[in-house]
């Protein structure tokens, strides 16, 4: 894709982040285990370390797209070979370009650099077939579901857990 590029936003852009959030948050809100109410004095979601990152997509220099890892457990010995993949939006306005599909490979190629990580969960609403074809072509696959996981507006979401193994 041309004028893409695919990088890492640090903590301290977290006003560029939160911003970019903010607006998927309000216009993707059935996809979002969160609300913007939940997110307005939120920390940056990792913690610039090699096991703990978002990345973020620009086209021309804009964020267009970003997805989150981190460690399942932050350091508890017993998770640690485990990871999730979180916060994965790409405007509606670049959907259908394959931004999302570089974000993950660019996520999962960086995470099997992590010699200790073994899997990575995600969560992903049941009814968002797009989401779930699209994590199925890298490998995921659903080991679980849970009815009534999220209640917004009177209305219930299953949550389908997924999970790649890499090792």
């Amino acid at each position: 894709m041309n004028n893409l590029e695919i990088s890492e936003i640090k903590s301290d852009k977290i006003d560029q982040y939160k911003n970019f959030l903010a607006f998927g948050l309000v216009n993707d809100e059935e996809n979002f285990r969160i609300t913007p109410n939940d997110d307005i004095d939120s920390p940056f979601p990792t913690k610039d370390k090699f096991d703990s990152f978002t990345l973020g997509a620009y086209k021309d220099n804009v964020l267009v797209g970003i997805v989150s890892f981190t460690r399942d457990g932050g350091d508890r010995e017993k998770l640690r070979h485990k990871g999730i993949l979180f916060r994965m939006y790409v405007s509606k306005d670049f959907r259908g370009q394959g931004i999302a599909k570089k974000l993950i490979n660019v996520l999962v190629e960086r995470v099997k650099s992590i010699s200790d990580i073994e899997q990575i969960n995600l969560t992903v609403i049941s009814n968002n077939t797009n989401a779930k074809m699209l994590y199925e072509q890298f490998g995921f696959f659903t080991f679980g579901s849970e009815p009534n996981a999220i209640k917004w507006r009177d209305k219930y979401f299953t949550e389908d857990q997924m999970m790649l193994r890499l090792k």
